[in-house]
């Protein structure tokens, strides 16, 4: 067996192989190098047992055998989204804007239950001392309050929206919205519930919802407060705003685009389809000159008609599977004024004077050729 001989590039890897299990004997043990391990083996050779630190040194070392990595080709898509979400950066002022809260939900009323006379007595009752608690900053005992009051009453719109002002001015902007989303649910056009709900966005940096809000609230009953929140969030949310339709006209200009390139398509496939089928009429066009001319002359009526006698169809079919068959017919009128008029119509194709395609076309020309001479009758039965 000759010596394999391998080109100095790989001599070279081997080289630095070599070399690198000499640094490191753990990279014998990993098992797509089996076969380096057992030829050492095989000739008496040990290789170390690993240690205990070397399987994270074998995992970072590379074989020389072992590719690099080829940088990863982003699909076109993801890079256009990558510069949309660059070019897509909107600059904020997010002065005020705090962590969000992540209290469990608060105590909220069963809306199922209907307060009675007394029940809603009691609420106010409630509310009134939770207002008291309210004036003089005591503001967990407020809440408590207001909670006592909702279970009472659970149907009072107000009681959610002011249990939410307090958890508000608590900065605890979750807790507000989920007592304005309530005081909503029970009265949409609650100007209190919007406009702390409001706040609470922005505080969240949900400037959008916040305009939004605010508006209605400034809306439904006008609030200097309000209206300064408002324009507080407004060059946020209009920032925000024209963002989402810079991007909305970007999306349907890369639909667009799309459907121009699918279009496009379409029409290079039609037209590939409509060449290739010009192209193909022409190549049977050309291939066999007066085979259109013999199926066109079998759908002529007296063809037709006459392939109805039983006689004539057994007769070409004798004659098709051997031409020879014909010199049988020569006194057979009805099949040789068949086969003659075939003669006239394709005279001469295929190199045969006077004949079919495949039919021998000498002494065609009448039903009653002359009889042979003696000396042609040689081999004739």
């Amino acid at each position: 067996m000759e010596m394999p001989v391998f080109p100095e590039t790989v001599a070279q890897q081997l080289k630095q192989f070599a070399q690198q299990c000499m640094d490191d004997s753990s990279l014998l043990h990993d098992p797509k190098l089996f076969f380096i391990k057992e030829l050492i083996e095989h000739y008496g050779g040990k290789i170390p047992e690993p240690k205990a630190n070397d399987s994270s040194a074998k995992s970072e070392s590379k074989s020389a055998f072992e590719p690099e990595a080829e940088p990863e080709v982003e699909p076109e898509y993801q890079a256009e989204s990558e510069s949309e979400e660059e070019e897509s950066d909107v600059e904020l002022d997010m002065t005020g804007v705090i962590e969000p809260d992540q209290d469990p939900p608060q105590k909220m009323g069963n809306l199922t239950l209907q307060p009675t006379e007394e029940e809603i007595a009691e609420s106010q009752a409630k509310r009134s001392e939770a207002v008291s608690a309210f004036v003089e900053k005591d503001y967990e005992k407020a809440i408590q309050l207001y909670t006592e009051a909702i279970v009472l009453n659970p149907q009072a719109a107000l009681l959610y929206a002011k249990r939410g002002q307090i958890f508000l001015l608590l900065n605890k902007p979750n807790a507000c919205i989920r007592d304005c989303d309530r005081a909503l649910e029970l009265n949409p056009d609650s100007a209190a519930a919007h406009k702390f709900r409001g706040r609470a966005c922005h505080l969240l940096g949900k400037f959008e919802e916040a305009a939004n809000d605010l508006r209605l609230a400034c809306k439904f009953d006008f609030d200097e407060q309000a209206d300064e929140w408002l324009r507080e969030t407004t060059p946020n949310a209009r920032k925000l705003e024209e963002h989402k339709r810079k991007m909305e006209r970007k999306r349907q200009e890369k639909v667009e685009r799309e459907r121009q390139e699918r279009l496009r398509k379409a029409r290079e496939a039609a037209k590939a389809r409509e060449e290739n089928t010009r192209t193909s009429q022409t190549d049977a066009d050309n291939a066999s000159p007066g085979t259109g001319d013999f199926y066109q002359f079998l759908k002529d009526p007296d063809v037709l008609q006459a392939f109805q006698d039983a006689e004539v169809a057994e007769a070409f079919k004798d004659i098709s599977a051997n031409p020879m068959n014909v010199l049988k017919y020569q006194n057979n009128p009805k099949i040789m004024a068949l086969i003659n008029k075939m003669a006239s119509k394709f005279g001469g194709a295929a190199g045969m004077p006077g004949g079919m395609p495949g039919f021998p076309g000498a002494g065609m020309g009448h039903p009653n050729p002359p009889k042979p001479t003696p000396k042609d009758d040689v081999g004739l039965d």
